[in-house]
Order: structure tokens, then sequence, then C-alpha cells
């Protein structure tokens, strides 16, 4: 009887419940079959069918004795069947693909994109029965798909997931929530990235504006039409890219949310007002002869303010998303609107708010140049070779020397100092223009184009200062070189967007999970990886077993 009772507790707990074996590993399962089922003497079997009905919580078992898994079906026949069952794969290592769970059902499903009213969310919360059903398929590296969508994916998990010197492209081992092989929607597939093709053509309106009225290219003799006719080109397309955005906004907003944790877009919210400040500082003579309105610079300042009070918070807290973590060349962004916020407050008369937003803007330039040319952490999501987005960097001094020169009326040793560093930069990257060709063209290179045209007004403004020929020449070089480089990627968007149909392909960067879904593949377990592991697990309880009854005879 003791042995009798001490078999039958091993019993109870040589039985676990694990998934499907896989059709390739059956043969080596029946093999393990046939011989535990001649070791096992027939007592045994008959205590094990007896107390077969006890587990009918679990649907699949199988025995460590043994080593095979039977199936446990409710049924009228006293005789219950046993076979072997496919195995999924997570029970052994968890190496099955996200794909199993709504593989078919997530395919063309963009809803999950779609805003999410109050009452829907409330909704959300209740599971629906087909949700109840796959509830125990899943498992925590598999399912999970909601907590990945609704809450905000971590910024290291961009720069582990992503490469590239935008963060645009799904690395080979990543899956996403949104499938590669189909056309998405048009909103989904309309980046924020899109208001850099505002920033070239507004700042392309500014330049011709001062070549037009600048005393050091005045005997260019250009006429202001030239402006008046970039200006209306540039407001029409904010006017826009800022409608199809908001229809994002409103039809797409959990898309616009990924981009606004994207560590690199997020500074491409500030775009749109840095565009209307460079609109109003560009704008004909024929259209506003007089000075500009202050309202006009509290209207497009003050949500870049509040914008960059929320970002740049962030950068000093050191939470997840600190500068030293998220910075990137695209980080200019959010610092060279204070310098153009401060021209326009000198334009329409608030030298003061232009002062302040100027030491706001200048320090914190130095911070991100300094974090970037050290190339701390961030460094394994930048290339090692040259991209156009290098060109940020001559961007935020080149604004600051016109600031400057805005605030006090003169070119003086401050604006200058600003501007022979960006003259540097500027040199340093073209000197390696080889470095530019190869790349893929994107509607984020648009963004690119401002920082040349910058340096090429800053540039106007120290041939006034210091006339002479070559700071006329080279202030010409630098204008012809910027409307070249925009003149060049205009055709190209026209190109990609009627001829080729290309311009706006599938954005895979706001698709990606919040935890990688897709493990590192591992060989399958044959059949010898099962015995060696169900005889490791008998040792185990055997020794368990002997401990056991020693302890009962030195009791006794």
């Amino acid at each position: 009887m003791d042995t009798r009772a001490t078999s039958l507790k091993s019993l109870e707990t040589h039985f676990e419940d694990i998934q499907e074996v896989v059709p390739e590993e059956e043969e080596g399962i029946t093999r393990i079959q046939d011989k535990a089922k001649k070791g096992l003497n027939k007592g045994f079997r008959g205590v094990r069918e007896s107390r077969r009905p006890v587990h009918k919580s679990f649907s699949r078992q199988v025995s460590l004795e043994t080593g095979f898994s039977v199936l446990n079906r409710e049924s009228n026949n006293d005789n219950d069947e046993r076979r072997a069952l496919e195995r999924s794969g997570r029970s052994f290592g968890g190496f099955d693909s996200a794909n199993r769970f709504g593989g078919e059902a997530r395919k063309g499903d963009f809803s999950m994109f779609r805003t999410k009213s109050t009452l829907s969310k409330q909704n959300s919360l209740l599971p629906t029965r087909k949700e109840k059903e796959l509830e125990p398929q899943r498992s925590d590296g598999s399912g999970r798909l909601d907590e990945s969508l609704n809450k905000s994916v971590p910024a290291g998990r961009y720069f582990a997931a992503l490469r590239g010197p935008e963060l645009d492209e799904v690395k080979d081992y990543e899956d996403i929530l949104l499938p590669k092989d189909e056309k998405w929607p048009f909103l989904l597939r309309f980046p924020i990235g899109c208001f850099g093709i505002c920033l070239g053509l507004s700042s392309q309106a500014v330049l011709w504006r001062t070549l037009a009225t600048s005393p050091a290219t005045k005997f260019l003799h250009i006429p202001l039409y030239i402006n008046l006719a970039l200006w209306l080109l540039a407001l029409a397309v904010v006017v826009s890219v800022f409608i199809t955005y908001l229809l994002k906004c409103i039809f797409y907003f959990e898309a616009v949310k990924r981009e606004y944790f994207h560590p690199v877009r997020v500074n491409f919210f500030f775009a749109p007002w840095v565009v209307c400040m460079f609109l109003a500082i560009g704008v004909p003579t024929m259209i506003a002869p007089g000075p500009l309105h202050p309202a006009l610079w509290c209207t497009f300042m003050a949500p870049y303010f509040f914008l960059e009070l929320k970002i740049y918070g962030q950068w000093l807290s050191g939470g997840k998303r600190r500068l030293c973590k998220v910075a990137n060349p695209s980080s200019h962004l959010s610092v060279v609107g204070n310098f153009v916020g401060a021209i326009l407050a000198a334009k329409v008369g608030w030298k003061e708010a232009g002062k302040f937003l100027w030491a706001i803007g200048f320090a914190h330039y130095l911070v991100v140049f300094v974090t970037l040319y050290q190339r701390l952490p961030t460094s394994e999501a930048l290339p090692k070779e040259l991209h156009p987005v290098y060109s940020m960097f001559i961007a935020a001094p080149s604004a600051a020397s016109i600031a400057w020169e805005a605030i006090y009326g003169d070119f003086d040793g401050l604006s200058r100092t600003c501007f022979f560093i960006a003259l540097f930069l500027y040199v340093s990257l073209v000197v390696r223009i080889n470095f530019f060709t190869g790349f893929k063209f994107s509607v984020a290179w648009w963004s690119y184009t401002f920082p040349m045209t910058t340096a090429s007004v800053a540039t106007i403004k120290y041939a006034e200062e210091v006339p002479c020929a070559l700071s006329k020449g080279l202030a010409l070089s630098l204008s012809f070189m910027s409307s070249t480089m925009v003149s060049v990627l205009f055709v190209s968007t026209l190109l990609h967007a009627f001829v080729w149909h290309t311009l706006f392909p599938n954005d895979l960067a706001i698709a990606i999970t919040k935890r990688r879904l897709v493990k590192e593949k591992k060989p399958f377990k044959r059949a010898y990886d099962i015995r060696r592991w169900t005889k490791n697990a008998l040792t185990k309880q055997n020794s368990s077993n002997k401990d056991f009854e020693r302890g009962n005879e030195e009791g006794h």
C-alpha cells in the first residue's frame, strides 16, 4: 500500500499542460510511446486509467514518465482515445511567430490606427466572445497587440526595431502590426515629414526676397515677382499639407501618436509653425507693404513654445526620452524655431521677446550640438557614412546669426561668430559630396534644404557688412546651390508622385510593436531531446521520492 501510494503521488505530479506537437515530431513521439508502454506494469496503468477523470480541466497533458501527450475529450463512451498531438512550438522555448495569433484577422485591418472615441474605448475594455475563446491561446510573448498599440512605444524600441538616419526602415528580424505586401490607406502613408516640403519652399521665398532687396546683391536686378511666385507656391503647399495631415489627425489619431513618440519625427511637429513664421518673414511687399502685426507672431509662436516646453522638459528630466538617448540631427528642428521666432519678433517690433527666444535657442543648440558631436548612445542609429540629414547642423548657427542681426541691427562679432561656425560646418559637408550619393529618395529630404537656404541668407547679411568680391561671390554661390537643390527635389517629388507613384510608400515605422514579437529562430527539438527531457525529469522525481521514503523510515 505504501508503495502504491507513493506511485500514485508521483503520477499526479507527472502531468503538465503543454501545447501541440508539430507533425514532424509525431514519429519520434510514437517510438517513445512504444518503449514507454513496455516498461509500465499493469497495476501502474490501472491507477493511471482510474485517475484520468480527475484531470478533466486539462485539454492537453504529457506524462513525464512516458513522454507522450494525450487529449482528454469528454464523451459518452468509456473508452477514451489516446493520440499524439501537434505542437505549436510555444511549450518548448516559445519560438513560434506572433503571426499565429490573429495572422489572418489582422491582414488589412487598419482600424487599429483609427481615432478611438471615449465610448469605443470603454467598449473595447469589455472582451467579446471571440476574444474570450482566443484568450487561452495568447501567451506573454505573442499576443498583447492591444497593449502594443494603446500604450506609448518606448524611444529605445524605435532604435531597436528601426534603422537608417531617419529611423524609417524596419529591421529584417522585426515584425509589424500591418501587412507589408498590400497598399495602406493614403492617410496612413502620409507622414509628418511632408512639412519638410513646406520648409524648403518657404525658406526659398525668404531667400529670393533677400536677394531682391539686399544692397549686396542689388547689381543682379532680381525682380520681386520671383519672391511672390515662390511665396504663393509655398502657401498653397502649406495649406494642402496642413489640411491633409489634419484629416489624418481626425481619422487616424493613433497613427499620429505613433509619430509623436518617434524620436526623429517628433521634431517635425515643430515644422508647421516654423513654416508659418518663414512665410511671415518672406511675405512680398505687394501683399504686406507695412509692418506686421504682433498678433501674427503670437499665433505662430504660442504652439511652438508650448511644444518645446514639453520636449525640453523630457530632455531635462532625465527619463526614457532624455536628450542623450533620443538626440539625432533632426533635433535641430526643435531649436532653430527659436531663432526664426526671434527674427519675426524683431520684425513686429517685439525685440525683447526676440532676445528671450534667442537665449533659449542658443543654450539648447549648444547642448544638442555637443551631444551629437560626442556620438553618445544614439550613435547606433546614425549611419557611419554621411547623409543629407547632417545638413541640419548648419541650420541653427545660421539662423542665430540672422536673428542677432535682426534684433540689434548690426552684424557684429557674435553674429559673425555664429556665421563662421555655420560656414565651417557647411564646407565640411560640401567637401564630402560623394557621401551624399546612393541613398533612396525620401520626402524628409526636403527638411534638409532649408539649412542651406538659411546659410545663404546669413552669407548675404555678411556681404552687406563686409562688401567685397569674395563675400558677394560666396553669397551668390551658396544661393545658387540651395536653389538648385530645391529645384532638383521639386522635380523628383513630382516624378515620384505623378509618374512613378512611389512618393508615399507604406509607413512601416509607425506599425512596429511595443515589444519584439518574433524571437530568434531555434532548431526544433527532436525526439532525442524529448527523451532526454523526460529522463532528467524522472531522475529528479525518483531522487525526491527516495528522499521522502528515507525521511519516513527515519521517522518510524
